[in-house]
């Protein structure tokens, strides 16, 4: 026996071995018992039935249970294990990972919920077996209700808790993950909501803005409907599984209704009213943001059609709307790559027949929509400004064009007529333009005629009449065209330098019918029958009228051009009221140069 081996064989375990063994067990033992009862966390022994076979204080009390009461309790008592947390658990009790996390909801024991972070470890045996899991619970629940509400705060409008936009799109996605559901969507604003800001202040817009949302939630809430705040005074109501187009402007309607009852509001009744753009289509084809712009679009046109309305979704008015922005965009570089072109309509003198000037009409030739006539791009010419660069070309082309007429035809006097838009006299200096380009064509200024519409020149005075007078003292010829459809004010136009008066073409529908017989002709019967509102009378009427501005204007010393002759039996009749001269489609439809070339040398 070698000493100090306790009389131990060789390769046997001494007893002071085993002891020391023992006693380190045991302390070690101690330690993690001390630990486990008197950690922070919660923590729980777990076998493999899910059975919890020891648990500490701090669980016990974070579930408001006794450490007695959780000892047995299976963990599906205090919690609900979804697949993918069953699956990985499996994996842990199984041996083939030693750890995982995850964040869970644990119930407590008076019924709320308590949001934790759990670690779950596996301790293994001498042999490495699975023995047991360790469970280890921080409550989360205080960073959990801040993040709620932080997030609470980044979706809902902090003034009418409606959800906010961010929300709605959330909401919206959703929607869409059901492919076989139809959708639809009123979006709306309140009309005139600026004004009641001006006028009654920020506090009752915000007021109206909470009141609104109210109404909207109260109503439509309780379908099923989401209702959130888009920004300022817009407004959407999603319908995610709508069932035809008849539901949603039902929907509208009554949101129409609904916002235009009167509210009171800082101890003062306001009205206001709602316009409703309104879009319904199946999910197939479609997409949020699509749906989102054409509810959009749509609201936008209940606000041009009136206002205090609903308007439905119409593919048709969406296309002619992207039309108009292709051209708006495209139309300034349109005129350097020379797409314009002008066409000339003859005026021709009803006494003697005798072409006496033409009128300048521009067409587009554009590379896409073809031949457009001046309807479909003066307006939006007017609208983006590109109508003064056009309105200069036009103006400057037809002078130029004028004076080789007058080089090769000399007697005849031509004259050129050209219109010019409202906008040209306010963005742009017309009659220096005017001077410019007379001087630079070497075209008198007589054989110039620029046409206005009568809302350019009424009014008051101001830089239009200004403008006016200037070029009538250059000898430049002023005309109102499409007079009678605008203020007609004969006696105003007196005092204006104007020298043209161009009846609009409404004055000659009464002249498309035949003149009233006196009675009847020898051998050829009764003439036809007139009672009151009948043809006869009508076209009697309309002679009167236009006989009686003819005569009107000559007294102010005006001459008068009729628009819209079809016919021979019109141009007759107006030749008869003392009308000057006309155009129309009798007298030749607008045509190139050269055709007016051809009629003046013939």
């Amino acid at each position: 026996m070698e000493p100090g081996n306790g009389g131990a064989r060789a390769g046997e375990e001494s007893p002071v071995d085993r002891r020391r063994l023992e006693d380190a067990l045991r302390a070690s033992e101690n330690r993690f018992r001390a630990a486990f009862v008197d950690a922070g966390i919660g923590m729980a022994l777990v076998d493999q039935d899910d059975l919890i076979i020891e648990a500490n204080p701090a669980l016990a009390e974070m579930l408001g249970h006794t450490v007695p009461e959780l000892i047995r309790l299976h963990i599906r008592e205090l919690m609900d294990v979804e697949e993918r947390a069953r699956r990985v658990h499996r994996q842990l009790v199984r041996g083939e990972r030693d750890r995982f996390r995850l964040e869970k909801r644990l119930r407590h024991r008076q019924g709320h919920a308590v949001w934790t972070n759990i670690t779950v470890s596996l301790i293994r045996d001498s042999s490495g077996e699975p023995l047991y899991t360790l469970a280890m619970v921080e409550d989360v629940s205080d960073a959990r209700r801040l993040g709620d509400r932080l997030h609470y705060q980044a979706m809902h409008d902090p003034l009418t808790q409606l959800p906010n936009r961010s929300l709605f799109f959330e909401r919206l996605a959703g929607a869409f993950a059901e492919a076989d559901q139809r959708i639809g969507l009123c979006y709306l604003d309140l009309d005139g909501f600026q004004a009641i800001n001006d006028t009654l202040g920020h506090h009752v817009g915000d007021e109206l803005l909470v009141a609104v949302a109210r109404r909207l939630e109260q109503r439509f809430a309780p379908r099923g409907h989401l209702v959130a705040r888009m920004g300022g005074d817009e407004f959407a109501v999603l319908v995610p599984r709508s069932a035809d187009a008849k539901e949603l402007t039902a929907l509208a309607a009554e949101v129409v209704e609904l916002l235009g009852a009167p509210y009171d509001l800082s101890g003062q009744r306001v009205v206001a009213t709602a316009s409703v753009g309104v879009v319904e289509r199946p999910v197939p084809g479609t997409t949020p943001t699509e749906l989102v712009k054409d509810a959009d679009a749509t609201l936008c046109w209940a606000k041009t059609d009136g206002r205090s309305r609903w308007a439905f979704y119409d593919p048709e008015r969406i296309a002619h709307q992207m039309t108009r922005q292709v051209l708006a965009t495209t139309m300034r570089p349109a005129l350097e790559r020379d797409e314009f072109l002008l066409e000339y309509q003859p005026l021709v003198d009803l006494g003697d027949g005798r072409l006496r000037g033409v009128e300048a009409l521009v067409r587009w030739r554009h590379p896409d929509f073809g031949r457009l006539a001046p309807d479909r791009f003066i307006q939006i010419a007017e609208e983006t400004g590109a109508i003064v660069p056009l309105g200069r070309w036009v103006l400057e082309t037809a002078c130029r064009q004028a004076r080789s007429w007058l080089d090769r035809y000399p007697d005849a006097q031509l004259f050129v007529s050209v219109n010019l838009a409202a906008r040209q006299f306010w963005d742009s200096d017309v009659v220096a333009d005017v001077a410019e380009i007379l001087g630079s064509t070497r075209l008198p200024a007589r054989l110039l005629q620029l046409e206005l519409t009568e809302s350019a020149v009424m009014g008051p005075a101001g830089r239009p009449v200004e403008a006016l007078h200037a070029l009538a003292a250059m000898g430049v010829r002023i005309a109102i065209d499409d007079f009678g459809t605008g203020y007609s004010n004969l006696a105003y136009l007196s005092r204006l330098p104007v020298h043209v008066l161009k009846l609009a073409g409404s004055f000659l529908e009464g002249f498309r019918e035949p003149r009233p017989q006196a009675g009847p002709r020898p051998g050829a019967g009764a003439a036809p029958r007139t009672h009151a509102g009948g043809p006869a009378p009508r076209a009697a009427a309309d002679e009167k009228i236009v006989a009686a501005l003819v005569g009107l204007s000559h007294v102010l010393g005006l001459t008068v051009t009729a628009e819209g002759v079809e016919s021979a039996a019109q141009a007759d009749r107006l030749r008869d009221t003392g009308c000057d001269t006309a155009q129309g489609w009798h007298f030749g439809r607008a045509v190139a140069p050269e055709e007016i070339d051809r009629m003046l040398g013939s």
